[in-house]
């Protein structure tokens, strides 16, 4: 975004000249122009977003993308690590109705995703859903945290100060969380349901790799465009 674009975006947001100083001010500090404003621009929606919370990437629009061609009006999806809710609001707008459950391990993240999506449950991935969900879930999505532990430090000062570290730390090769979410997901996936994580490319092959280990049949989606990378896992129809 360039500088005129923000200062547009600033001056429409502050009520007073006072407030407009003082929000400058926090954006020449380095905290992200949506925590100040209070909102992202995500697929056509204005996302809520409150200082520390992870802020939804465009990138990301690429999951939503890949989500919803395969989410039918009426289906059960589940926004695993949800932080604002974003995933699941745009995947709402896109698709229709939706029985919708978003979930994250941050307080804050939810109560910021309940405004975006109506509801959402605090707790560590699957363990807060209700377990009569468990074989009907039919989309199931995670934006989980893929960030080598140790490439933390390399982040740009507005991701590594001012959003929380749980959503971006993936542990020592960054897959940590995507492991866990691919070996449970097959307990909560319908027949024929799937599982989308974005990833990075270069991550990409070894989250196959763990989606295959737990009876998930994957595949790799790719958007030079949005330079966004989602593996996609399926579980096979009843029958096959």
């Amino acid at each position: 975004m360039f500088a005129e674009d923000e200062a547009r975006l600033l001056i429409g947001a502050a009520p007073t000249p006072t407030d407009l100083a003082a929000m400058v001010d926090r954006r020449v500090a380095g905290v992200p122009l949506e925590q100040i404003v209070g909102w992202a621009d995500f697929c056509g929606l204005r996302i809520a977003v409150e200082p520390g919370v992870f802020v939804p990437r465009r990138r990301t629009e690429f999951l939503v993308s890949q989500a919803a061609a395969l989410a039918r009006p009426h289906a059960v999806a589940v926004d695993l690590c949800c932080g604002s809710g974003a995933v699941g609001a745009a995947l709402v707008a896109a698709v229709g109705r939706l029985e919708l459950y978003a979930v994250d391990i941050d307080p804050v993240a939810v109560r910021c995703a309940r405004r975006n999506v109506g509801s959402a449950y605090v707790g560590d991935l699957y363990e807060p859903l209700p377990t009569r969900l468990r074989g009907r879930v039919d989309v199931l999505v995670a934006n989980a945290p893929y960030v080598p532990t140790d490439e933390i430090g390399l982040m740009p000062p507005e991701a590594r100060l001012h959003e929380p570290r749980v959503a971006l730390d993936g542990g020592t090769d960054g897959l940590d969380v995507q492991r866990r979410v691919a070996a449970e997901a097959p307990r909560w996936l319908a027949p024929g349901g799937h599982l989308l994580v974005e990833t990075s490319e270069r991550q990409a092959p070894r989250t196959v790799e763990a989606f295959s280990r737990h009876g998930l049949t994957a595949r790799v989606a790719r958007s030079d465009e949005l330079n966004a990378t989602v593996v996609i896992g399926s579980t096979p129809l009843t029958g096959d």
